[in-house]
């Protein structure tokens, strides 16, 4: 078995080779001792906002633990067990919610692909045009639904029809900018390839974005039909029709009994449409 060499056939190291080492450790403890003093700057940070909000709010353990007690009792008093004779009171408002979930959702689809592609600043014909689409997006956006609902109905008149524009509305900021930046983060080379051959713009779209865009525009698409079945329910309470508006009806009235049945029913369409959806999707992808 040979034996290492030793004595001096042993090469020591290089000053130069010590003083890198050296450096190298150096900058290794340096860089850990910073990401240690941001972790903890930001853990403190996070925790200074939660103490923060919970005095700004006033929050307090002992009301959440009286609150539930209390909804508890209500739900199994005056809410329980659903009143199922008021079923058919139910149907018409509930198609209405499908018709306005479904009629808003292509409204949606329809006028976010445009701004998605204007606000895309790889696809746009000029950089003021995307920013312009941008701000767009973001006022749609800045606007809750229910506000567009009270608008609408303060313009138009208690019905679905307001409650459809309202939802088509408020799909706009949310599609819009969910496309615009999918679009922004597609493979250019595939663009450049396209365009290398002289395609013009609609060919490029054709060709090179909407493979690579489908997928993610189906999968958006269908998650504003889902969400637009829980805004119509909110919707109704401002008036904009669908089964809401026969929800808030039976609450004002105190008919809790028959209010259950539509939480029921909404519940029920809900999984319904997540259903559906899940579905389509798996033919489509």
């Amino acid at each position: 078995m040979a034996l290492p060499l030793k004595g001096k056939y042993e090469r020591e190291p290089r000053k130069e080779e010590q003083s890198l080492e050296e450096h190298l450790f150096v900058s290794y403890k340096s860089g850990m001792k910073t990401i240690m003093i941001n972790r903890l700057l930001i853990w403190f940070t996070l925790l200074a906002l939660v103490v923060w909000s919970w005095v700004g709010t006033s929050f307090q353990l002992m009301d959440i633990v009286y609150g539930f007690t209390n909804i508890t009792e209500f739900i199994y008093q005056d809410f329980l067990p659903p009143d199922f004779q008021a079923i058919g009171q139910f149907i018409g408002p509930a198609l209405d919610t499908l018709y306005m979930s479904y009629t808003g959702m292509i409204m949606s689809v329809i006028f976010s692909i445009f701004f998605g592609l204007m606000a895309a600043r790889n696809l746009s014909f000029h950089p003021i045009i995307a920013f312009l689409s941008r701000a767009v997006i973001a006022f749609v956006r800045s606007v809750p639904a229910i506000v567009w609902g009270i608008l609408l109905v303060v313009g138009i008149g208690l019905g679905p029809m307001a409650g459809t524009i309202a939802l088509g509305l408020s799909g706009v900021g949310i599609l819009g900018k969910a496309f615009a930046d999918i679009l922004e983060e597609i493979d250019e080379k595939q663009i450049e390839a396209i365009r290398s051959t002289g395609a013009g713009w609609f060919a490029i779209i054709g060709q090179a974005v909407w493979p690579q865009f489908k997928s993610s525009f189906v999968t958006w698409s269908l998650y504003k039909m889902d969400l637009n079945i829980r805004e119509a329910a909110i919707l109704g309470v401002v008036g904009a029709g669908g089964i809401g508006y026969a929800l808030e009806g039976r609450i004002s009235l105190f008919q809790y009994e028959q209010a259950a049945t539509g939480i029921l029913i909404i519940f029920l369409m809900i999984v319904c449409v997540e259903y559906v959806t899940a579905k389509i999707r798996e033919k489509i992808i």
